[in-house]
């Protein structure tokens, strides 16, 4: 392994000044080469599936992760013309809608927002590579294998040079690219593998990893393995229930590079689950009522997921701060030009 040569400015410390160096300094045209190849190899996987590009708003007033019990995530409100908005944290409802359309799924590229302050992990607004498919858990989760290793490939035939400039090696991109199946795990033998301090529990039956607890799973399974099954109070209202113990969901995260870097997980397809999940989660259903309406006529089994691409290029990029990953940087609270 060599020593990098191109390394993050961090100039996302001096926002006024951030716009200058992006377009100055080498790291942001690596950078901007390795979103080139993530948008092309997505387009070109997709196509080759037969899923559909769906043109999607970014506002919505059926927001995906509404602040009910064991939400991780604060959707952002706006006034839009007198009318309260939420901007996108996620389209998968829409993706769903999609898959109504187009029977081999649906897909896109698009911004999200979230209302948590950036920080080293987290940004306030991100894109996300996200899809939707005819399915159930298991299909999804080998479709996001053969996706990420197609990106994988992608950034080695496109972008190695670039990529050894910045991370200083390709193996773990190399790895990625010819793996096969990756390790499964679910969350109750991951709980019981780590025991405490590296899961964190909101109220009984809501638990989940802490960061501690996800590095630890990591390193225990060599640097990839997905969490299958979580309790369903710890996840979104629209994962199924797990037949076989319903207060687990069908959901599964793929831990990687900075933790968790996919989510993934199958969708009720009953019209009774998924009211009973709504109250479960103490979420209004006046909201979601359209949900309800399209789950009862047009009733479809299906899966999807959604990939953080910060976070996986923060991965491929072996770099340590997802601040670093912005062309123009957006913090909640401010005003930052351009």
């Amino acid at each position: 392994m060599s020593q990098p040569t191109i390394t993050a400015p961090r100039s996302w410390a001096e926002p006024a000044k951030h716009f200058l160096t992006v377009l100055e300094n080498p790291w942001y045209q690596r950078l901007t080469l390795f979103q080139d190849i993530i948008a092309h190899r997505t387009t070109d996987f997709w196509t080759a599936y037969g899923a559909r590009y769906l043109n999607l708003p970014i506002t919505t007033g059926s927001i995906s992760s509404p602040m009910g019990r064991g939400s991780d995530s604060t959707p952002v409100k706006v006034q839009l013309e007198g009318v309260p908005t939420y901007l996108a944290d996620s389209m998968q409802f829409m993706l769903e809608f999609g898959c109504r359309l187009a029977p081999e799924g649906a897909y896109y590229l698009m911004p999200s927002f979230r209302g948590e302050p950036a920080d080293q992990t987290h940004l306030c607004q991100f894109f996300h590579s996200e899809a939707e498919i005819a399915g159930g858990l298991d299909t999804v989760m080998t479709v996001v294998e053969e996706y990420l290793r197609h990106l994988a490939a992608g950034l080695l035939a496109h972008g190695r040079d670039a990529l050894l400039e910045i991370a200083g090696s390709v193996d773990h991109v190399e790895r990625l690219a010819g793996s096969s199946a990756l390790p499964r795990v679910t969350f109750d033998e991951a709980a019981a593998r780590l025991g405490e301090g590296h899961v964190r529990e909101q109220e009984p039956g809501c638990r989940s990893l802490t960061r501690a607890g996800e590095r630890a799973l990591m390193e225990q399974f060599g640097g990839y393995v997905w969490v299958t099954h979580m309790d369903h109070l710890s996840v979104p209202f629209y994962q199924a229930f797990d037949p076989a113990n319903p207060a687990r969901s069908l959901s599964a995260d793929l831990l990687f590079g900075i933790g968790e870097t996919v989510g993934a997980g199958e969708r009720h397809t009953g019209v009774e689950e998924l009211e009973r999940a709504l109250a479960l989660h103490e979420v209004p259903a006046a909201d979601y009522q359209w949900y309800v309406t399209m789950k009862e006529r047009y009733p479809l089994r299906t899966s999807g997921f959604g990939l953080g691409i910060e976070r996986f290029l923060l991965w491929a990029m072996k770099h340590d701060d997802i601040r670093d990953l912005a062309l123009l940087l957006r913090f909640n609270g401010q005003q930052i030009l351009p």
